[in-house]
């Protein structure tokens, strides 16, 4: 088995915590050169190693747990759209509904209505429902 370079553990450990991070504070205002001083590295550093280390951009991969939080506001809770989309950090509604079409494949309502159709528990609502990266 090969071992991994104490290099390359070091940037994985650093991009974790910034993943981590982004995780629990996915409503916040958070961006390149916030996640970049988390990690301990430049911005541009930070973003490219992100995308090598995980497959997408911190942006998206931000957006991504964002409409996830979403989904399970939209499932669970009759709170509205709107009160929904800035809850988990999105700053208009606009930018929420395009965001959430491109990973769901759905509008935020439609999603709402389907997910209601469908009446089974979370945990399988979850996993079929998952958004990709």
């Amino acid at each position: 088995m090969g071992r991994v370079s104490r290099t390359v553990e070091d940037t994985n450990r650093r991009m974790l915590r910034a993943r981590d991070a982004m995780d629990r504070a996915y409503a916040q205002p958070l961006d390149v050169p916030a996640l970049a001083r988390i990690a301990h590295v430049s911005p541009a550093h930070f973003a490219r190693t992100f995308r090598a280390t995980f497959g997408e951009t911190p942006h998206r991969y931000l957006q991504r747990r964002r409409v996830e939080r979403a989904m399970f506001l939209l499932r669970e809770t009759g709170r509205s759209v709107t009160d929904i989309c800035y809850e988990v950090g999105f700053g208009s509604t606009g930018t929420f509904s395009r965001t959430f079409r491109d990973i769901v494949g759905r509008s935020p309502r439609t999603y709402r209505k389907e997910a209601a159709a469908m009446n089974v528990p979370t945990c399988f609502t979850k996993a079929w429902t998952r958004p990709s990266a």
